[in-house]
């Protein structure tokens, strides 16, 4: 019985202590192989393609606005709203990606 228990008691410390280990890697099959490779090494960072939000309200700074009251993130461009320095309303609508104007209203 005790010859019984040591032998759970050692499987389950061996059990406990390498699946730690195998969730640490990943499998990458590729032209030279299959090799084992650790996520923490390799991380990938997404490339920010486009304008900044500051960017984008110099752009419409350089339309006409002059005081802005809001600054909003749609999918494909930046919307822009503000007064001119008439005191009028004024909305600029710039393209996220290239910076180009889409719209001024």
């Amino acid at each position: 019985m005790l010859k019984k228990m040591l032998i759970m008691g050692a499987v389950a410390v061996v059990a406990a202590t390498s699946a730690p280990q195998a969730f640490a890697q990943s499998i990458e099959i590729g032209p030279d192989g299959v090799r084992l490779r650790e996520q923490s090494r390799e991380r990938v960072y997404r490339e920010t393609s486009g304008i900044s939000e500051r960017q984008a309200v110099r752009i419409a700074r350089s339309e006409g606005l002059r005081d802005v009251d809001d600054v909003r993130r749609t999918r494909s461009r930046f919307v822009i709203e503000g007064t001119d320095r008439r005191g009028d309303d004024i909305r600029v609508d710039v393209d996220r990606r290239t910076g180009d104007v889409i719209a001024v209203r």
